[in-house]
C-alpha cells in the first residue's frame, strides 16, 4: 500500500511539474509582446474551434432563406446573416465558425504526429549512427525530394479526399525537417559528460537514449510542433482550394474553393475575405509566437 502510494505521489510530481514548465513558457512567451499578441489569437481561434459549431447560427451546408421562403442567393452582410450568404445561400459566418475547427484538428494533429515521428527518427539516427543513421538519413533525402502538393493530389485521386487523409499525408510530410534538426541536436549531445556519466554507471543504450537525451531535444521539438500547426493548417488550406479536401466538411481553403468556382472572387468580397484573413491571421499569430519561443531557446538572439 505504501509503495503504491509513493508511485502515485511520484506521478502526481511529474504531472504537476510538466505543467508548471508549460506555464512557465508561456509566461516567458507571453512577455515579449509579439507573443504576447500570438498567444492571444490562437487563443482565441481556440476558443472558436470548441465553441464555434454550437454557436454558429447555421449549419456549415445548411442554405438560408429570405422573407419570401427563398433561398438567400449570394446576399452582402446583414443582420441576419453577418458574413452575407454564398451562391447556395450557405451563411459565410457560420462556415467560418465551422472550418477553424477543422483547420486546428488538422494543424494540431498532423503537427503532433510529425513531431512524434520526426523526433523518434532524428533520436535513433543520430544516437546509435552507423549504417542505422545511413537508412534513416537516406529515408530523408528521399522524403526531401517528394513533393507535397502533386503527391498528394496523386494519391487523394485513388484513394478519395478524406480528413483523416489529409492529416496523414500532412504529417507524412512535416516531419523531414524535425528529424534532421534533433539528429543534429543529439550528435552533440551523446559526447557530453553527463552520457559518459549514465554510461558508466551502467545505464542501457535506450535508458540513456530515452531518459538523459531525450528530455534535452523536447524544447527543439515543441518549437516545430508550433510551426508544424501552421504548416498543416496551410497545407490543408491548399489542398481544399485546390478541390481535394474533405467534401463533407469545410474549412477556410474549402471557403476560398468555392467562391472560386462560383466566380464570385471579385464580386463578394464577404465570402472570400473572411476565410482569407482568418488563415492570415493564425498563421501570423503562430509565427508570432514561434519567434518568441526562438528567442526563449537561443539566448543570442535576444541581442540582436
Amino acid at each position: 500500500m505504501a509503495e503504491a502510494e509513493i508511485l502515485t505521489a511520484s506521478g502526481a510530481r511529474k504531472k504537476s511539474g510538466a505543467i508548471a514548465a508549460i506555464a512557465r513558457v508561456l509566461g516567458v512567451i507571453g512577455r515579449y509582446p509579439t507573443g504576447a499578441i500570438g498567444l492571444t489569437l490562437i487563443l482565441l481561434f481556440a476558443v472558436i474551434a470548441v465553441i464555434g459549431p454550437a454557436v454558429a447560427p447555421f449549419g456549415p451546408f445548411e442554405a438560408t432563406q429570405n422573407e419570401l421562403g427563398r433561398v438567400a442567393r449570394l446576399l452582402p452582410p446583414s443582420g441576419s446573416n453577418l458574413l452575407g450568404t454564398t451562391t447556395q445561400g450557405i451563411d459565410v459566418f457560420s462556415q467560418l465558425l465551422w472550418g477553424t475547427r477543422v483547420a486546428l484538428i488538422v494543424g494540431v494533429i498532423s503537427a503532433i504526429g510529425s513531431v512524434i515521428l520526426g523526433t523518434l527518427i532524428g533520436l535513433v539516427s543520430g544516437y546509435f549512427g552507423g549504417w542505422v543513421d545511413e537508412v534513416l538519413m537516406r529515408v530523408t533525402d528521399v522524403a526531401f525530394g517528394i513533393p507535397f502538393l502533386p503527391f498528394a493530389l496523386v494519391v487523394i485521386s485513388i484513394a478519395g479526399p478524406s480528413l483523416p487523409l489529409v492529416i496523414l499525408l500532412v504529417t507524412l510530410f512535416l516531419w523531414r525537417t524535425t528529424s534532421r534538426v534533433i539528429r543534429a541536436q543529439v550528435l552533440t549531445l551523446k559526447t557530453r559528460p553527463f552520457i559518459w556519466a549514465a554510461r558508466a554507471a551502467g545505464a542501457s543504450e535506450f535508458g540513456i537514449l530515452f531518459i538523459h537525451i531525450a528530455p534535452n531535444v523536447l524544447p527543439l521539438s515543441f518549437l516545430y510542433m508550433a510551426i508544424g500547426v501552421q504548416g498543416g493548417v496551410m497545407l490543408e488550406a491548399a489542398l481544399s482550394f485546390l478541390g481535394f479536401g474533405d467534401p463533407n466538411v469545410i474549412s477556410w481553403g474549402g471557403m476560398l474553393n468555392h467562391a472560386f468556382r462560383a466566380g464570385a472572387m471579385r464580386t463578394a468580397w464577404w465570402w472570400v475575405v473572411p476565410p482569407g484573413l482568418a488563415l492570415s491571421l493564425f498563421v501570423i499569430s503562430v509565427f508570432m509566437v514561434t519567434r518568441a519561443y526562438e528567442e526563449l531557446l537561443n539566448p543570442r538572439l535576444r541581442e540582436m
